[in-house]
């Protein structure tokens, strides 16, 4: 396959891309005139793919643990989930013999020629995982919960959920589309893959050095997210403290994940004017500046009229009701990207929009937010909800520690 027609799918083979696909990754050897790999070390204090700067493609996926599986079977399915991260996160083959001519190979080999262009995987645990059968019900923590019903949910239940997530992210799709394919594949006889999303365009800048993507609504997302190099912010809105968790240490060091797909009903979008749809964002589309005046990242002035004694940014645009100053404070750090999922057969539109990931110290930060927004967000008459989840992240990996791998502490501790 040619680099053109790898890039090709990586674009438009997303349209094909939605739930039920399982896919792998690996970074592999390089030439020597090729450019140095670009590696993210996995075992760090924090989970890599949480305070990376976003890359721009993600392959995200939900599991199931199959029924009679034990704790036995999800401590050796972790361990060898987290070797296998390790290895493809610096560009080397799952572990294993690829050369056995007689046995699969230990790597689906896809990816051996890529670079892991910044890959990361991150796992996160669902509340299924603390029912009854593995005996962790006593280490769940409080607020690891289905989240309650929100104002605007149409959630479809088949792509909603699951005991386990695993998020996979780099500059390359292929990439990451390979570390689901042989996490799904290595998980076999212990978990069942429940749903899958593709993202292109990463939608949300999540480092001082990125310029602010747009969404495919054509706005700037993220002018005002959290940003990595602020270790005071993620300290206060995104890492879960001890003192959160009295009867889950394990999760000290982690953070939450919520993971939304909200579909953009494009054709009613693209119809409407200019001036009402920078309303509804409450900011200018070319510039991304506020309509209270000024650049992209001025703060927007939120007491600001106009001659006519309405507010300048409307008192139910986007910006307005989702401001940290507008909440007591509350923020999340914004991972989102665009997806797209062909063409919804029913009504003859494009099913495609954002697939929304956020992680936080709190999910009650997300419910604050979203209880508010689903209630007056103008945006409402052009998005709809189908999907959401909650995952537990535990704390990284070790250095220095070989036995060591994803929520080892939550299963042996």
């Amino acid at each position: 396959m040619t680099l053109s027609r790898r890039r090709f799918l990586g674009r438009a083979g997303l349209v094909a891309a939605g739930a039920g696909a399982a896919g792998g990754v690996l970074a592999g050897c390089s030439t020597d005139t090729a450019p140095p790999p670009a590696v993210v070390p996995f075992r760090a204090d924090h989970q890599a793919g949480i305070d990376t700067a976003a890359q721009d493609r993600l392959a995200f996926a939900a599991f199931d643990v199959v029924p009679g599986s034990t704790r036995a079977d999800l401590v050796a399915l972790l361990s060898t989930w987290s070797a296998a991260a390790e290895a493809m996160t610096a560009g080397r083959p799952v572990p294993g013999e690829n050369d056995d001519q007689n046995s699969p190979p230990a790597d689906t080999g896809e990816a051996f020629d890529l670079a892991p262009g910044n890959l990361t995987v991150t796992v996160g645990f669902g509340p299924g995982l603390f029912d009854a059968r593995f005996g962790l019900g006593a280490k769940r923590p409080a607020e690891l919960a289905v989240l309650p019903a929100l104002p605007g949910d149409t959630l479809d239940p088949a792509i909603s959920g699951g005991d386990l997530c695993i998020q996979a992210c780099s500059e390359d799709p292929q990439v990451a589309f390979h570390v689901v394919r042989n996490l799904a594949r290595l998980g076999r006889g212990t978990v069942v893959t429940r749903w899958t999303q593709l993202g292109f365009g990463r939608t949300s800048s999540t480092s001082t050095s990125q310029v602010t993507a747009r969404n495919l609504m054509g706005f700037k997302d993220g002018t005002r997210n959290l940003k990595v190099e602020d270790p005071a912010a993620m300290s206060r809105s995104v890492w879960v403290d001890p003192a959160d968790v009295p009867d889950a240490g394990w999760l000290a060091g982690g953070s939450y994940l919520v993971s939304r797909r909200i579909r953009m009903i494009l054709e009613t979008w693209d119809r409407d004017v200019l001036s009402d749809q920078e309303d509804v964002f409450g900011r200018a589309k070319g510039t991304g500046a506020p309509l209270s005046g000024g650049e992209e990242f001025t703060a927007p002035d939120f007491r600001k009229t106009l001659a006519t004694g309405t507010p300048a940014i409307p008192l139910n645009a986007h910006m307005r009701l989702a401001a940290p100053e507008n909440n007591g404070g509350t923020a999340i750090l914004r991972r989102s990207y665009s997806y797209t999922d062909g063409i919804d057969q029913t009504t003859g539109m494009l099913d495609a929009g954002l697939f929304f990931v956020a992680f936080m110290r709190s999910p009650s930060q997300f419910v604050t937010l979203q209880t508010k927004l689903g209630g007056g967000d103008a945006l409402n008459e052009y998005i709809r909800h189908t999907s959401s989840a909650l995952f537990a992240c535990p704390p990284g990996v070790r250095a220095g520690d070989p036995g060591d791998y994803w929520g080892r502490a939550l299963l042996e501790g």
